[in-house]
């Protein structure tokens, strides 16, 4: 009967939870500043990506060909 006890009794031990350093303020702690909530839309972004006609190859070409140096 009292290996069972102590088999609980360290069963219920390793069930206990590691305190760990806290580097920052505690986030239990209400009394802690922290920053300011603002609003930012999701599609704030947003950029039509509709079909468009396709340009021509050379005019697609110049509009990515490295400017000549001077």
């Amino acid at each position: 009967m009292k290996a069972i006890a102590l088999a609980l009794a360290l069963l219920a031990a390793a069930c206990k939870p590691v305190p760990y350093p806290v580097a920052t303020a505690d986030p239990a702690d209400p009394s802690v500043r922290v920053p300011a909530i603002r609003y930012q839309s999701t599609l704030g972004g947003y950029v039509s990506q509709r079909p468009v006609e396709p340009s021509s190859w050379r005019e697609q070409n110049e509009r990515v060909a490295p400017q000549p140096k001077r």
